[in-house]
């Protein structure tokens, strides 16, 4: 079985909703076994272009488990403080 990823590319559009929004995520991951790798801010582009500040890298142990993690009820819970605090583009890759 293949490990998976779920990439986060933000910018934040409200610093306390998405503050809120970060505190809770963490809890919503434990029961399917992810481990948060990164959460950091944009230094500089070496090349293209990239509109977000913010990037958040997520292991998961499968993509079941990925699917599993977004369509649980904790995480459902949380998208519309999500939409609210940040404009997000959510990734998922294979390794």
């Amino acid at each position: 079985m293949n490990n998976a990823y779920v990439i986060g590319h933000i910018s934040v559009k409200n610093s306390e909703m998405w503050a809120e929004y970060r505190d809770r995520v963490p809890a919503t991951l434990e029961p399917w076994g992810a481990e948060l790798l990164l959460r950091g801010k944009l230094v500089a582009v070496l090349g293209g272009a990239h509109v977000h500040t913010d990037t958040v890298v997520i292991r998961f142990p499968s993509l079941d488990a990925v699917s599993g993690w977004h369509a649980s009820a904790a995480y459902q819970a949380l998208i519309p403080l999500r939409q609210m605090a940040a404009d997000v583009d959510l990734l998922t890759f294979e390794e």
